[in-house]
């Protein structure tokens, strides 16, 4: 398979996909939970955890699709096909249920799906992208997170009005049809560019092997541990925020129509976020680059604090535009350098794994945390993780740091007169 510029057709579909992996299936949760909770009932502990049912599901699939790439390596195009196309079916499963059990197992099901289809289209459209533009090309994909949030929050009025009891419901149909025609169009895309490509004798190692260095590669403190760890600390800080955010501002009776802005104010800066963090990590592909972001982050946050309706939606465009999408895609393009190809969706889809469990706990420990605090302290507890996940992020930097410095000394040592290799761009 030729390798395409990171703006191509591939990268184009995949953002597409990903308007419906991230910004549909997963995030628009959070703002039609209001309009959830008068049509089917249900406190938002109980609710809260759908979001936790769903996040299982993920990790069920993040863990399931290592072995299943493992056992059948040249049938990730299939994989992906139908993880996509049942993705698109649970959504519009969804938007029939009459009670909370039944949206409860729909959520699962997505959580599943959504889980494959994230690693699947990443690892595809990544392999045909050239290895210098990979920064760029996840950003592209990942902002299409970023747009299906502009979208959701666009139609926010008919999911959060309550003169509009049933308006979750053909959001959610339309988003599952949306999610149909996408999958179609990648796999057309896809189908286009595949050629009859044989794996080398280097890439053709034993299975075995090839998981004992995965685990050894992201698990070693030494190597990928930090990394990995910032991760799961953002996912479990970032989701509290999403799943509370609009119930809190629906509490404080702000009107639909200004929750709606504030949420599609983050898909809309989180539009830049695809650009700039993508070129960002392309040109500075440290760990240092990534704290950056979700500090940050951090801070907007802490906007909701302020009881007040501009600070609190300019908190939510800082988060958008710097780390919102910021944390998945440089982690992605970071992974794609430091980890060998035949390993690279294997080691994807077990950082995902990472990812999920925060998102897991997060959901639990933030509906605790709402039914004896408030909305209020719910939502702005997620900035706890999200610092220590920026400062995993800062410690990541400073081992790449030493390493570079550590070869420099080697080779100084040695009398080369060449230059190092730049490894880690620092």
């Amino acid at each position: 398979m030729s390798t395409k510029s990171a703006l191509s057709w591939i990268t184009l579909w995949a953002s597409l996909l990903f308007v419906v992996i991230l910004g549909f299936s997963r995030l628009s949760y959070g703002i039609f939970l209001p309009g959830i909770q008068r049509d089917i009932g249900g406190s938002y502990s109980q609710l809260g955890m759908l979001g936790t049912v769903n996040f299982i599901g993920y990790l069920i699939g993040t863990l399931s699709l290592p072995p299943l790439i493992a056992r059948f390596p040249g049938r990730k195009p299939m994989f992906n096909r139908w993880s996509c196309l049942l993705l698109g079916l649970a959504m519009i499963g969804s938007a029939f249920s009459q009670q909370v059990i039944q949206l409860a197992l729909w959520r699962f099901a997505i959580g599943l799906f959504s889980a494959f289809a994230t690693v699947l289209v990443l690892s595809i459209a990544m392999e045909a992208v050239r290895p210098k533009e990979r920064g760029a090309a996840s950003g592209l994909i990942w902002l299409g997170g970023s747009a299906g949030i502009l979208l959701t929050g666009l139609i926010a009025p008919l999911a959060i009005d309550p003169s509009y009891l049933r308006g979750w419901r053909y959001a959610w149909a339309a988003m599952g049809a949306f999610g149909i025609v996408a999958a179609c169009g990648f796999e057309w895309v896809h189908g286009r560019q595949r050629s009859g490509r044989t794996l080398s004798p280097a890439e053709s190692v034993s299975r075995d092997q090839e998981h004992v260095n995965v685990y050894r590669l992201l698990l070693n403190p030494k190597k990928l541990l930090f990394l990995i760890g910032s991760y799961f600390f953002f996912g479990w800080g970032y989701i509290i925020y999403f799943t509370y955010l609009i119930p809190y501002l629906v509490s404080k009776g702000i009107p639909s129509l200004d929750v709606g802005f504030i949420w599609s104010a983050i898909g809309l800066a989180g539009l830049f976020n695809g650009w700039i963090g993508g070129r960002a990590i392309d040109r500075w592909p440290s760990g240092y680059t990534l704290a950056i972001g979700i500090t940050l982050g951090t801070l907007g946050v802490s906007g909701v604090t302020s009881n007040n309706l501009v600070v609190t939606a300019l908190g939510a465009a800082i988060i958008g535009l710097v780390s919102f999408i910021t944390p998945p895609l440089m982690i992605t393009a970071l992974l794609r350098r430091h980890v060998p190809d035949h390993a690279y969706a294997t080691s994807l889809s077990l950082a995902t794994a990472f990812f999920a469990s925060g998102q897991i706990i997060g959901p639990i420990i933030g509906g605790v945390w709402v039914e004896r605090f408030g909305l209020q302290f719910g939502v702005a507890s997620s900035a706890v993780f999200m610092a220590i996940a920026a400062a995993l992020a800062g410690w990541y930097g400073r081992q790449q740091r030493k390493q570079v410095e550590a070869v420099s000394g080697a080779s100084r040592m040695k009398g080369k007169g060449a230059e190092v290799d730049d490894e880690f761009g620092l």
